[in-house]
């Protein structure tokens, strides 16, 4: 009898461990991994390079302002302000788990980071600057020379260097280990009944066609308003503004869904304030779905399992202009 319960049990056993695992292979949103770096001097410049507002024309506006570390990787705003305080025509995506997106920015116009990081020091409407003037004040400031040589060879700093130190820095800024995370691989207790229903909702009603794979997004490119128009008063063309295309006009990257509690208002226009709105809305105008209050819920909740460990690191002291001036602190930083 004891045999026989022993190995009743080591049965129960392997069929629990094979539904985990299966869970690692069926599911289609899967598990972010930690990111190690092969260049931890190169990250710790670009983490510099990152916080320095001195890449921007008025010195008081860093790559940190629009995407805030402390706030989800964006900044809470519909759209972002930048030099002289004007507003940007468009949401600022988060750069959480941005190294998982098949390109950058919503229209997808950048194809990897590194191409990204040179967009906002020379656009007039965020940072103000140029990559030449970027270059010469970088390149006043002996520690950081210091630091280039290091890291790349030769003491003189391009906006190559620059901006590829700024993506290695991003490159880790992944945030592994949410609970969902957890449940994938095996751990039943790691979301609730409630947020489970949630996720079989999310499944049947078909939002994970497009939000999958580690960042639960951010892999392809959809059109806005595929059952209704989307009404909005925002001016972005979408992906049409890179192809030329009309049949990309509203076309825009499916957002990550990671840590997508944090990073509100939501939509490229920033419109929607709550998950509970942009579930409704997307469920109608994506999917012609009218959901109830409480499937409407139970997505939210399903949604919040997806937030995962934050990055965390020291501030870096920023290397002292020449003059030995007191620079600003990029705003948001902490």
């Amino acid at each position: 009898m004891k045999k026989l319960l022993t190995i009743a049990i080591a049965a129960g056993l392997g069929l629990s461990m094979q539904a985990h695992a299966d869970r690692l292979t069926t599911e289609l949103i899967k598990p972010i991994d930690p990111y190690v770096s092969a260049e931890p001097e190169k990250v710790e410049l670009g983490k510099k390079l990152w916080f320095d507002p001195r890449l921007s024309m008025s010195g008081f506006i860093s790559c940190n302002s629009c995407h805030n570390l402390s706030t989800g990787g964006s900044d809470n705003l519909p759209t972002s302000i930048g030099h002289n305080w004007q507003e940007g025509p468009i949401n600022s995506p988060t750069v959480l788990n941005s190294s998982l997106s098949v390109a950058q920015f919503w229209d997808g116009r950048a194809a990897n980071l590194q191409e990204q990081a040179g967009g906002p020091i020379a656009n007039p409407m965020e940072m103000a600057s140029s990559h030449l003037l970027a270059i010469d004040v970088i390149n006043s400031i002996p520690q950081y020379r210091e630091e280039f040589a290091k890291v790349y060879g030769s003491a003189e700093v391009t906006i190559e260097n620059i901006t590829d130190a700024i993506a290695e820095f991003e490159e880790t800024l992944v945030t592994p280990n949410s609970r969902f995370d957890l449940w994938l691989k095996g751990d039943d207790d790691a979301i609730t009944a409630q947020e489970l229903a949630g996720y079989e909702t999310f499944k049947s009603i078909g939002c994970v066609a497009c939000h999958n794979g580690p960042a639960a997004g951010g892999t392809s490119f959809q059109r806005m308003g595929v059952v209704e128009a989307y009404q909005t008063a925002n001016p972005a063309e979408g992906r049409a503004a890179v192809t030329g295309k009309d049949a990309d006009r509203f076309t825009f990257k499916v957002p990550t869904l990671r840590n997508v509690e944090l990073t509100y208002p939501y939509f490229h226009d920033g419109a929607y304030w709550t998950l509970e709105e942009a579930t409704d809305v997307m469920a109608r105008l994506q999917l012609g779905r009218e959901l109830q209050k409480e499937e409407i819920n139970n997505v939210v909740a399903f949604l919040k399992t997806l937030t995962g460990q934050q990055p965390t690191f020291t501030m870096p002291i920023l290397p002292p202009s020449t003059n030995d001036t007191p620079r600003p602190q990029p705003f948001g930083a902490k």
